[in-house]
């Protein structure tokens, strides 16, 4: 656990810099309480989703599907800056073997909202939010050692 909390909060790589953890520390939230804002952050942001994905049958409710599944994507994304920081965070997502999925996931984020607001187009907006769950499923299992190899071979498995 000590191990996990120490690569979370970033004072592995920091001891490996020979730098003190008192420099580079951008948070002053103890450890409890960024694990608990992460977890109601992560939490509002699953909330949002669903209920985005509820006001998609009512009328006009396109729209604000489409606001609350991105909303809830961006909620999702962001609540890991409380565990390792916001800096820490677009570090790693711009990092060399996620920056595809990270600029595909920002791009739809924007790009649905583009198809609902400007362009007035649903089943676009149904592509990108189709999109926007693939490419943050594909950047979430970045995360996970080995995860992506995993998932290619299963998918190249299914396919053959």
């Amino acid at each position: 656990m000590d191990k996990l909390r120490r690569v979370l909060s970033g004072q592995e790589e920091n001891e490996e810099l020979g730098l003190t953890d008192q420099v580079l520390d951008a948070s002053t939230l103890s450890y409890s309480t960024r694990v608990k804002c992460f977890v109601i952050c992560f939490a509002g942001g699953i909330l949002c989703s669903i209920l985005g994905s509820a006001l998609l049958f009512l009328p006009n409710g396109f729209k604000l599907f489409a606001v609350f599944y991105t909303i809830g994507n961006v909620a999702a994304l962001s609540s890991t800056c409380f565990l390792m920081g916001p800096l820490k965070q677009l570090k790693r997502m711009f990092d060399p073997k996620r920056l595809i999925a990270t600029i595909v996931m920002l791009l739809c984020l924007v790009l649905t909202l583009c198809a609902v607001f400007w362009w007035h187009k649903k089943g676009l907006a149904i592509i990108f939010c189709i999109l926007q769950f693939l490419a943050m499923t594909w950047y979430s299992i970045s995360y996970i050692p080995f995860a992506r190899d995993a998932v290619m071979k299963c998918f190249s498995t299914c396919v053959s």
